[in-house]
């Protein structure tokens, strides 16, 4: 059984938590990546099969709210912001907690503030040795509360491992990310250390372990990302590759798959047991939540749609993967709340190339012109071609939906073990469609995104379109 945390019930949402705990209780097994279609009439959404809160983020809140209930006349601080959602982080400021650093790890308040009895708190992301260390001095503990996400905590100690067996460790990672820092400053006790954030990267260091380029090269290509002392003619004969959790999981395969195959070369087309002497196999140190999260969303684009839209803080690394993904197919738009949702015709967005906040017109009903071009007629061609997930579709006259709540027991539990089931089984989508085609919206967030957020854009979204189903009826199939 897994563990179930207990959150603020503000966390939680009428709809989109509905939703994710009928699609638990009917796939236990997490086979069916399928989406949900919520179908409201004029406007439809399509929400990945696994998105929003995470293990580790979950872990991370209960554990923040506890130190506040359990510390009522104590100071309370946090290290950096618990996780990368501004609702979050606002919400516990207004409770009392003080930030001692921003998420770039400077000061916000000096630690000489600081007492034995201050309760500090430590993010999800994790924290340096060396800010351990500087707050050990003041007499302040950081094993109460200390919300270090356990997968994170799982490559440090991989890290660890082949750390000291003489591999050097490859982070695929951004330098300066919390979590890449305090897997850097962790792994670097044991180990030389160099980081890479994305395969062009891990290509000129497969050239340097190769012997393509030298170490002048490494020098200047990888300056400011490796430990102290690093050598590239001695510290790249044997590497491990470990990741910042939240990255790319099939990117963090490539690069590793890069990086054996330079040393491959470096030694002559050794065989696979030779290899191992020089390559530490990691595989096992890839987040599950991310990779499912990941997964969730290319099998939710893979089904077509109008435009995405996708929820989260605009410095949320996982998040901005799923942007990339959905971004590749679908119009689409990066958002951090529904407040970005200016109106039907306007919306205020990130867009991940200038790393800029900017407003779009037209994104909601693009002219016809341009939702039949390019990409959009591309996917939008897909649309409804495989089978999905769907729940309050528009009942027909002569075939009313049949949900697996209404199913026999028996029939119902073997559906929810096959890879490819649906969650309600509903006529061909041309017999449930109204007259006008209604426009679909890919709907997904981060792993640090509450779904109370998710239901606010939705609603909003619904409320600018007429003649809408009501929630309850589209949640009818939901509630057992």
């Amino acid at each position: 059984m897994p563990r179930t945390f207990k959150l603020p019930h503000f966390y939680h949402s009428p709809v989109i938590s509905v939703v994710k705990h009928a699609r638990r209780e009917t796939d236990v097994r997490k086979r069916d990546l399928s989406p949900t279609l919520l179908d409201f009439g004029p406007v439809r959404f399509k929400i990945a099969r696994h998105f929003g809160f995470c293990y580790g983020v979950e872990n991370a809140i209960e554990i923040a709210y506890q130190a506040l209930a359990e510390n009522p006349d104590k100071r309370i601080f946090l290290l950096s912001e618990i996780i990368h959602n501004p609702r979050v982080n606002e919400n516990l400021k207004h409770r009392g907690v003080r930030f001692l650093m921003d998420t770039a790890g400077t000061p916000l308040l000096p630690f000489d503030i600081l007492m034995p009895d201050d309760v500090v708190i430590v993010p999800a992301f994790g924290t340096t040795v060396e800010v351990e260390q500087a707050l050990k001095a003041r007499g302040v503990t950081l094993t109460a509360y200390n919300t270090t996400c356990p997968f994170v905590e799982k490559v440090w100690r991989r890290s660890e491992e082949i750390g000291k067996q003489d591999y050097t460790v490859v982070i695929h990672g951004k330098r300066y990310h919390e979590e890449t820092r305090a897997t850097f400053s962790h792994a670097q006790a044991d180990a030389p250390v160099v980081v890479v954030r994305d395969l062009s990267e891990a290509q000129a260091l497969a050239e340097v372990i190769s012997g393509e380029e030298d170490a002048a090269f490494f020098f200047e290509k990888f300056a400011d990302r490796f430990s102290p002392g690093f050598d590239p003619t001695v510290h790249l004969k044997r590497i491990g590759v470990v990741n910042q959790t939240t990255m790319l999981a099939t990117e963090t395969q490539a690069i590793a798959d890069l990086l054996r195959e330079a040393i491959r070369t470096r030694y002559g087309d050794a065989e696979d047991a030779e290899i191992g002497a020089h390559f530490a196999d990691t595989k096992d140190t890839l987040c599950y939540a991310t990779k499912e999260n990941q997964d969730a969303t290319l099998a939710l684009i893979a089904d077509g749609g109008d435009i995405a839209v996708v929820v989260g803080g605009y410095n949320s690394s996982n998040t901005s993967h799923l942007v990339e993904l959905c971004q590749q197919r679908l119009p689409t738009y990066f958002i951090r709340d529904a407040d970005e949702l200016l109106s039907p015709k306007e919306i205020r967005h990130l867009a991940l190339e200038t790393k800029q906040v900017k407003t779009t017109k037209d994104w909601l009903f693009p002219k016809s012109s341009q939702r039949n071009s390019g990409q959009q007629s591309a996917v939008g061609s897909q649309k409804d071609s495989s089978r999905q997930s769907a729940v309050g579709s528009r009942k027909p006259e002569k075939k009313p939906t049949t949900t697996l709540a209404s199913l026999p027991k028996a029939e119902s539990e073997a559906s929810a073990e096959r890879p490819d089931s649906l969650f309600a089984i509903t006529p061909k989508a041309e017999s449930r469609k109204p007259k006008a085609t209604p426009t679909d919206i890919v709907l997904t967030a981060g792993a640090s995104c509450p779904d109370v957020l998710l239901d606010e854009v939705l609603q909003k979204i619904v409320g600018w379109f007429p003649n809408t189903r009501s929630v309850e009826e589209v949640l009818e199939g939901y509630q057992r």
